[in-house]
């Protein structure tokens, strides 16, 4: 599909979005096309909310944030984000905080469809203070000692739909990975609906070439977008860099409202899809990005003689 098809299908106002990428592959062009069709009152699941959520926020797109993290990736911070959180401007955001292996809790239990998940770590924690979802059980077996550990859970999360970017997949939908993974698998398989946003679209063979790189498979995926470069400014590996120009940038731009009005005005309003805006970028930005080659060796997975 194209991306304005998939997300006027999958994405709808009051919907409960996962957009996921761990610093690699960030659906970003799918955010964007998120606020040019102006989803309103959206839950963004999203385990590091980084420049995307800080855009979709500012647009009006988002009314609770479900994350583990938010910042600009080392580059400092979200304007818009900040705003919100600390003086409710121009209307508060609901945030609902977890740590990492939290979230990652939260997608596995949607994923396999369980009632919750048990963890250790926020033992000792603040967290469980600001996060009342953040709860204790009873273990039903006993311990070494005869005693039933008391341990803390996460409830599932099972998205209306993922999003995630991808380096590469079939027209089924079989979808490779490769680089820095995160959590896509897990997110796409809590998810009621998952959309796959890919850099190309690639022969059947080529996949069952190498059918280990297939991180999330055909039977998972509802729609296939082909849009390069739509992970910018984060990087997709083996295709373009991460643009750390654009992050160090962000943050002044972010800081100053009407800027960053301006800039959605410029390079999400004012662009008719992700194309454009790369094409408005321009060939020169695209060559500071580029990446050389660094070849896997080949793998013999062997065959019947």
């Amino acid at each position: 599909m194209t991306m304005r098809d998939a997300v006027a299908a999958y994405v709808h106002d009051g919907d409960t979005v996962a957009l996921e990428g761990f610093t690699h592959l960030i659906p970003t062009a799918a955010g964007h096309e998120i606020i040019r069709q102006g989803r309103r009152n959206l839950t963004v699941v999203r385990m590091t909310a980084d420049i995307v959520v800080d855009q979709m926020l500012a647009a009006g797109c988002v009314s609770r944030l479900v994350s583990s993290f938010v910042g600009n990736s080392s580059a400092g911070s979200l304007g818009e984000l900040r705003r919100r959180v600390e003086k409710g401007l121009p209307e508060p955001l609901v945030f609902e905080e977890y740590s990492h292996y939290g979230l990652i809790c939260r997608y596995l239990a949607g994923a396999q469809r369980l009632p919750f998940y048990p963890l250790r770590s926020y033992g000792g924690s603040d967290l469980p203070r600001v996060n009342p979802d953040l709860r204790k059980v009873t273990s039903p077996y006993p311990g070494p000692d005869g005693e039933r550990e008391e341990i803390y859970v996460v409830p599932p999360v099972n998205p209306d739909v993922t999003i995630i970017h991808a380096q590469r997949a079939d027209r089924a939908g079989n979808t490779q990975i490769w680089g820095l993974t995160g959590i896509q698998a897990e997110a796409v398989y809590a998810a009621r609906k998952a959309v796959v946003v890919v850099e190309e679209v690639v022969d059947d063979e080529v996949v069952r070439s190498d059918p280990n790189r297939t991180v999330v498979p055909a039977h998972a995926v509802d729609a296939v977008v082909v849009c390069p470069r739509g992970a910018h400014p984060s990087f997709a590996q083996g295709y373009y860099d991460r643009d750390n120009a654009f992050y160090r940038a962000w943050s002044a731009i972010s800081k100053d409202e009407e800027r960053l009005h301006a800039w959605l005005a410029e390079w999400v309003h004012g662009t008719r899809d992700h194309a454009e805006y790369v094409e408005r970028l321009g060939e020169e930005h695209w060559a500071r990005l580029a990446v050389g080659d660094a070849m896997s060796l080949p793998v013999n997975y062997g065959r019947r003689l």
